[in-house]
């Protein structure tokens, strides 16, 4: 086992809501048998972490906020941890790694949905106490649980534009995975945040007939085109004005595929009167309570419409979701989406301005100091 540089390192906690995050000293643990301490080489700001911080979302404390994390294995234990190709990581490997970590052997991870394992934890949102403290990416390493799913990151892919995979990348390719088909079919996407630009952009590079991307931020529309989307609709409360003028202007009977990633129930609802014969809706933003939304089942039957939920990813997921990166880095302006970078010293004044301005993506990089 190679040994750390460094027994103390820094890390940015979450304590309570509304409450600015503390720089607090953590002990560098020696990775043990399948673990491995990673230096982070930087971490972008989920819109996930901001609903933690101004208590929309629940999260023990205390804990580090983070989960959309590049860095570099800086130490590991043994034997040591594998990447998903059953390779040992080795010291100064550049890797990224699934947010959750499963057992593998539970009843859910053996039907295929390790993402729901019973015992599930999930880094960026567990308790900074004890041996597996370091687990969130707004600190200067952190400690990888045997079983996580890595995956070595190619050295040309920018930090702002691989952060993202383990996050938004990962489960628009799980909501592709789920929805079926997506060359030549009719695309409507809700949403046009990280998820939904990504969506975009996953549609285009598959060849899609049409990518439509709908939401109530023009500014953010207008990034769409940009990403894929061959046209983009202003959402309107009038909601059959609003569905008359999106199949008038997209030209189109219903769309094949629908990913719903606003979890706006009035999208939910519309989502469901924009179909055609076989098409596909894909839930994927709701994940926190918006109270019932009404479906015609009726409708449902004699159109033979598919409604799928995804929350988190497999490990295989992520593994699509790191080859989509490479092959199309340079085809979109990924590097656009993460406007402002911080230093960890600089973590609360990150929060502040996501939290004024809302835009798509930050970056915290630490920097090397007294704990390099």
């Amino acid at each position: 086992m190679s040994s750390v540089s460094s027994h103390l390192c820094r890390a940015a906690v979450f304590t309570a809501t509304d409450r600015p995050l503390e720089l607090r000293e953590f002990d560098v643990p020696d990775p043990q048998a399948g673990e491995a301490v990673v230096r982070v080489e930087c971490c972008t700001v989920c819109g996930s972490d901001l609903h933690t911080i101004t208590g929309k979302r629940e999260e023990p404390t205390p804990t580090i906020l983070g989960h959309e994390i590049l860095g570099r294995v800086e130490s590991v234990g043994e034997p040591p941890l594998n990447d998903l190709t059953g390779e040992p990581l080795s010291p100064g490997a550049r890797i990224t790694w699934s947010v959750a970590v499963s057992c593998g052997e539970c009843d859910r991870c053996q039907s295929g949905f390790p993402q729901k394992c019973r015992s599930l934890v999930k880094y960026g949102h567990s308790l900074a106490i004890g041996p597996h403290a370091l687990s969130g990416g707004f600190a200067e390493k952190i400690l990888l649980r045997a079983g996580t799913a890595a995956i070595k990151v190619d050295e040309s892919l920018p930090a702002e534009v691989i952060c993202p995979v383990n996050c938004a990348t990962a489960t628009i390719a799980a909501a592709y995975r789920v929805g079926g088909e997506t060359t030549g079919q009719n695309v409507l996407i809700f949403g046009a945040g990280m998820l939904g630009l990504t969506a975009a952009a996953w549609a285009n590079s598959a060849k899609a007939r049409s990518v439509t991307v709908c939401d109530q931020n023009s500014t953010r529309l207008e990034q769409a085109k940009r990403f894929g989307a061959n046209r983009t609709i202003l959402w309107q409360d009038d909601r059959e004005a609003f569905q008359t003028q999106l199949l008038q202007e997209t030209d189109v009977e219903g769309f094949d595929l629908i990913l719903e990633l606003s979890g706006a129930p009035a999208a939910i609802s519309a989502a469901a009167q924009l179909t055609t014969i076989g098409s596909r809706i894909v839930l994927v933003g709701s994940v926190m309570p918006v109270g019932d939304v009404g479906f015609d089942p009726e409708q449902i039957v004699r159109r033979w419409l598919s409604i799928h939920g995804v929350h988190n990813y497999t490990p295989s997921d992520l593994a699509t979701a790191v080859r989509f990166l490479e092959a199309h880095q340079a085809d979109y302006p990924w590097l656009d989406i993460v406007e402002t970078e911080f230093s960890l010293d600089e973590i609360n004044d990150a929060v502040r301005d996501a939290i004024e301005r809302r835009p798509i993506r930050m970056a915290v990089k630490p920097q090397p100091g007294a704990y390099a």
